[in-house]
């Protein structure tokens, strides 16, 4: 039995080309034994014992050698090297009967196709092969004793040819399978270093940072897809650095003379985000340099991420102790409005403070809604229903003295996909923000909920106004938390509406609208859906 860890299925290609050899091979060991009998060669020899035998043997085994070259281009490797084999060891024992001063050189060539074959074959077949081996040698021993004539062999030497072969066979099995299972574990390795080379590369590609490789001369050897973009989108690959990005070889070449890092970022093409460049020796002993281009408006995500983070557990934190103040402050000052003893003028301030209380309350409100982040808890919601109750609620609850408020609904139910309060609260803040600052100056707000459908069939809330819209350099800004242009304002509203549109799997989009005005629209989920059917 083979040792558990050279049991092992042998690749079918290499055994075919060890096979081809082994034919190969044989057809050589054919013409020498021709060229012994027919040749120069015999000449120098002593004469044949049987010259006709020898002549048959010798035609007879180049024919079969040749078939068997040619057999074994194809078929079961097994049966052509057991075939094989059987016809090496016949035409040896008739070739050493027939020319006994040749006998040794034979049965030394021999050696070779059994241990040949028995890389081919199963172990129990490689010995047997040997054995057969051994008892042709015999067989040619006992028929020279019949004729009475001296034997090719002494027993001395017929023995050790058969202890060779048996040997052999052994030998030469077990070291083809110790091969075997090397190139195969070669193979395996070989196939996995591959896979971890295109992973690897896949990987630095696909990175959200830029990643350039600059040589010795100052040109971009490899450039993966981040630091192509970040750099303007033009090839890199083979360019030099100073003609891609002047500004970046400076700064390279300034690190590479005295070690010193900028810790200013660069704009290195115009319209992209500013970039913090890193450098590393690709080697202590070369020039070759890595460039890793950092995206700093990533890094101030993860700043803003973290600071709202921090706020929200800073906001729950004291948010009763905050909002219990507020709620005896504004108690106190509706209980001083109705009092009779409160002069006019006085209730002015108390306006005040009751207006600035509940400001206060709603920026508490405000923060609060980042620290919740409460799941979405979705339902069926006809969509044109909600915009026509939404509005009525509005109204009744916000006066809106000459500003205007209307629902525009499609005549067929549009259902969709939502939390429904968390939708109110979206509709409440674009609502809101159409009101105040969506309006011309010294005219009434209008604004209008509209609801429709995308040519896809994705239910859509549409909160247009009719004002002055909204400026390019403003717009790229809505929806980054604490951006506002109202000293009134906290610039979370629409910061937090998105959020909630993003639990309900629906997006939050400015939609510039042609003539003046602006567009906040909530692309829903369809109804029959599945995309929120997990809670």
């Amino acid at each position: 039995m083979l040792p558990r860890a050279f049991a092992v299925v042998p690749d079918p290609a290499t055994v075919r080309r060890e096979l081809y050899f082994l034919t190969l091979y044989r057809i050589f060991e054919a013409a020498l034994l021709c060229l012994v009998v027919f040749g120069p060669v015999a000449a120098l020899l002593a004469p044949p014992r049987h010259p006709a035998l020898a002549a048959t043997v010798a035609t007879g085994y180049l024919v079969l050698a040749v078939a068997l070259f040619l057999a074994g281009r194809a078929g079961h490797v097994e049966r052509q090297a057991l075939a094989g084999v059987l016809v090496d060891i016949l035409a040896a024992a008739l070739a050493m009967h027939a020319l006994p001063q040749s006998s040794a050189g034979i049965a030394m060539m021999l050696l070779f196709n059994v241990g040949a074959a028995a890389v081919l074959l199963p172990l129990r077949l490689g010995l047997g092969m040997a054995a057969l081996a051994a008892v042709a040698f015999a067989v040619e021993y006992g028929w020279a004793l019949v004729d009475g004539i001296a034997p090719t062999h002494s027993l001395a030497e017929l023995s050790m040819f058969s202890v060779s072969y048996l040997a052999i066979a052994t030998l030469t099995h077990l070291l083809g399978r110790q091969a075997q299972a090397a190139e195969a574990l070669a193979e395996r390795r070989g196939t996995q270093v591959a896979d971890l080379a295109e992973v690897n590369e896949l990987i630095i590609r696909r990175m959200r940072t830029g990643v350039l490789l600059v040589d010795a001369v100052g040109r971009v050897a490899l450039a993966n897809e981040a630091a192509t973009l970040l750099l303007g989108g033009n090839p890199l690959d083979q360019r030099p650095l100073s003609e891609a990005s002047p500004a970046l070889d400076r700064r390279l070449r300034e690190w590479m003379h005295d070690g010193q890092l900028d810790p200013h970022p660069l704009q290195l093409a115009t319209g992209l985000p500013e970039v913090l460049p890193r450098f590393a020796r690709l080697r202590a002993s070369d020039d070759q340099a890595l460039v890793f281009l950092d995206d700093t408006s990533i890094a101030t995500q993860r700043a803003e991420s973290l600071t709202l983070a921090t706020l929200g557990r800073f906001a729950a934190s004291l948010a009763h102790e905050i909002r219990n103040p507020l709620a005896a402050i504004s108690y106190a000052t509706q209980l001083m409005e109705e009092s009779p003893d409160i002069p006019a003028s006085d209730r002015r301030l108390l306006e005040i403070i009751l207006q600035q209380t509940q400001r206060m309350n709603g920026i508490v409100e405000n923060v609060l809604g980042l620290a919740k982040r409460e799941r979405a808890q979705p339902e069926h919601v006809d969509l044109g229903e909600f915009a026509r109750q939404f509005v009525a609620d509005y109204r009744a609850s916000h006066p809106l003295e000459d500003d205007l408020l209307e629902a525009g609904t499609p005549a067929t139910p549009l259902h969709c996909l939502v939390d429904r309060r968390q939708l109110q609260q979206v509709a409440t803040v674009l609502v809101h923000n159409a009101l105040v600052y969506g309006r011309l100056p010294g005219e009434p707000a209008r604004v209008a909920v509209r609801v429709h459908a995308d040519p896809g069939g994705r239910p859509l809330l549409d909160v247009i106004d009719r004002g002055p819209g909204i400026p390019d350099a403003a717009a790229s800004q809505l929806f980054k938390p604490f951006h506002t242009t109202s000293p009134h304002g906290t610039g979370l509203g629409l910061y937090i509406a998105r959020e909630l549109c993003l639990a309900n799997q629906a997006t939050l989009d400015y939609v510039p609208l042609p003539g003046g005005g602006a567009c906040f629209r909530v692309r829903l989920v369809a109804a029959g859906s599945q995309a929120l059917a997990a809670p």
